[in-house]
């Protein structure tokens, strides 16, 4: 597209010239209340012609980095300095958001709703409006996900198989971890995947927390995709990338019995066949059965609650090369990034009665 031909971006009621941003609540539905329910996107319209992408936090209500990387995003890209469209969600299901829940009112989940309907369920019209007014308007969409709650995600990348451009972006993103995962029917994914629309599938971190790590590794992820499509410069900060692990077979191990876990493994922990993850004992500590890793590779999810039943999914494992240095290279990610947060010093922490 000739800059000639780069002209005003229009969603909803709303018209954004070129180098220029807004704030735009899309309408969903009537509440209980008579009041009326939006989605609300802020829309960068870039000041050179580029392509359209959106980045997308909180389609299941509880997963809340995504909410926060694109919150910093908000904050540092300029639309004046963007070739392109940016079109960025923090809250896809602000009524899971709202009800600190995954799911919506109706019990319904957001990402198996797609592509929806106007006169569907409270989940089919959401799903309607997010996809009719920003994935069809997209080439491309990052979809920031957590774990469920009590688990934890080490940030990864999860793409469709065989897609050599997919590939690329996620190799481009950086993450430590790119899973090919399969599609799921009613996903955003299966849908955008069916309507030509690239997507990347960010997951990090555990549900109801902000995770400083995730959320770093994710608004450097997208900026370096962006980058990598033009639509920004890149900047020194995200020239630093090594080389993610491609992964496509995963595994999860679960607890053999019921009782206490004790883990001595976490994710990002590089692990051998054989090697202890956990112990589960009885509420006394009697009767220890050990975990062990199945498979050489690299964990990518565990849980955080210690009080198991038998057979919940404790850990989840990718097999993947030279798994080893990726657990360091993650070890050293980590650290530098929480150093470079607290300033070398331990944070201040209250008490339970000064949280109000």
């Amino acid at each position: 597209m000739h800059a000639a031909d780069w002209t005003d971006f229009k969603i909803g009621d709303e018209s954004i010239a070129p180098g220029s941003q807004a704030d735009v609540g899309l309408p969903i539905t009537t509440l209980a209340t008579g009041y009326d329910s939006q989605l609300a996107v802020r829309v960068l319209h870039g000041a050179k012609p580029g392509p359209t992408v959106f980045i997308s936090g909180a389609i299941h209500g509880n997963e809340l980095n995504g909410t926060a990387i694109v919150q910093r995003l908000a904050a540092q890209i300029d639309a004046g300095n963007l070739a392109g469209t940016l079109l960025l969600v923090p809250v896809a299901n602000i009524f899971g958001f709202l009800t600190r829940s995954r799911y919506l009112p109706d019990r319904r989940d957001l990402n198996r709703s797609f592509p929806g309907s106007a006169g569907g369920s409270l989940a089919a019209q959401v799903a309607n409006v997010f996809f009719s007014e920003i994935v069809n308007r997209a080439s491309l969409g990052i979809d920031i996900h957590t774990a469920a709650i009590h688990r934890y995600n080490l940030p990864q990348i999860r793409i469709a198989a065989g897609n050599e451009r997919l590939l690329e972006l996620a190799r481009a993103f950086g993450a430590p971890v790119i899973i090919e995962s399969p599609l799921r029917d009613g996903s955003l994914r299966a849908l955008a995947d069916s309507e030509g629309v690239d997507m990347l599938l960010m997951e990090a971190g555990e549900a109801l927390r902000f995770d400083r790590f995730s959320i770093q590794t994710g608004v450097a992820g997208v900026k370096r995709v962006l980058a990598h499509l033009a639509m920004i410069e890149q900047g020194a900060e995200l020239l630093e990338l090594h080389p993610s692990a491609r992964s496509k077979k995963t595994q999860w191990v679960r607890s053999p019995r019921g009782g206490v876990s004790h883990r001595v493994r976490k994710s990002g922990d590089a692990v051998r066949k054989g090697d202890l993850l956990a112990a589960v004992t009885g509420l006394l500590g009697e009767d220890p059965e050990e975990i062990l890793s199945p498979i050489d590779g690299i964990i990518i999810g565990h849980a955080t609650l210690p009080v198991v039943h038998q057979g919940d999914a404790m850990f989840h494992i990718a097999q993947v090369e030279d798994a080893q240095r990726l657990g360091e290279r993650i070890e050293s990610l980590s650290d530098a990034i929480y150093a470079g947060e607290t300033g070398g010093f331990a944070e201040t922490l209250l008490d339970e009665d000064e949280v109000l």
